[in-house]
């Protein structure tokens, strides 16, 4: 059933009016002029077609129209509040939805999700590769973590300095060059034999099992003094991972809330 178009604001000055039996005292809540009520309240009379007050001697009086109606209108504004009061709940919530490259939600994220999930029990995760390609709309998600050199149409934040390294530092003969979308290269892989794979989590699993050499970014590499590999220097490059999400999500306490803890454990503590 098609809903009828609800005149809300007058609605909410007559209710302030009901409750005062004046329109001085309704537009002093309302912090608006008395001839501003005034108003409503005869625009509304007209949308109705009823009057809902009478002037006295002792001052205004309800119609007997307007009492008919009362009641179920504080009763609506009382669920309207009930409603918003349900939505604001969910900016405390502690359950995110975050779309994430294989690689880095394997080798960065999932490990961190870990540890914040050890300090409190009732954080709740939902992660998906956007390999499907739904929107945030579609999937309804919080956040997303993408491979780009900035945040796009979004509102975004850079997780660390971008940056890439070569695994292994050094080309050897019989290395194949390992490739991935967007991948760098540098002068050592010219002339190598090349192995193209579908992201930078899968060049470093092919590194791992002797198939070659690829750049990758230093994000997903262990540190050097834990690695078995001669890692190359740290070189800053246009790309790199971003936290992004549309502006009305992004500002979500709890978007908020998860950037800040995430900013937490990468900080040394004293």
């Amino acid at each position: 059933m098609k809903r009828s178009h609800l005149p809300l604001n007058a609605l909410r000055v007559f209710d302030a009016a009901a409750r005062h039996l004046s329109f001085t005292r309704a537009a002093d809540e309302l912090a608006v002029t008395p001839a501003a009520v005034g108003q409503q309240i005869r625009a509304l009379e007209d949308v109705l077609g009823v009057i809902l007050f009478r002037r006295t001697p002792r001052g205004l009086e309800l119609t007997v129209e307007a009492s008919a109606g009362l009641d179920a209108l504080r009763t609506g504004f009382l669920a309207f509040e009930d409603s918003v009061r349900a939505m604001r709940a969910g900016q405390s919530s502690k359950a995110l939805t975050i779309a994430a490259p294989r690689d880095i939600a394997a080798r960065w994220l999932t490990p961190r999700l870990a540890r914040l999930s050890a300090a409190d029990a009732d954080m709740r995760w939902t992660v998906l590769s956007p390999d499907n390609g739904l929107g945030f709309t579609e999937a309804n998600l919080d956040l997303a973590i993408i491979w780009a050199d900035g945040p796009g149409e979004m509102e975004g934040q850079v997780i660390a300095t971008p940056t890439v390294a070569a695994v292994p530092s050094a080309a050897t003969p019989g290395m194949h060059a390992i490739v991935w979308p967007d991948a760098p290269t540098d002068d050592d892989q010219a002339g190598l034999p090349v192995m193209r794979v579908a992201d930078a989590g899968l060049a470093i699993d092919a590194v791992m099992a002797g198939m070659g050499r690829a750049i990758v970014p230093s994000l997903l590499l262990p540190d050097a003094g834990s690695s078995r590999w001669a890692l190359g220097p740290a070189v800053v490059h246009s790309h790199g991972y971003w936290l992004v999400a549309p502006t009305p999500q992004w500002r979500q306490k709890k978007v908020q809330a998860f950037i800040a803890a995430l900013a937490a454990l990468e900080t040394p503590s004293s």
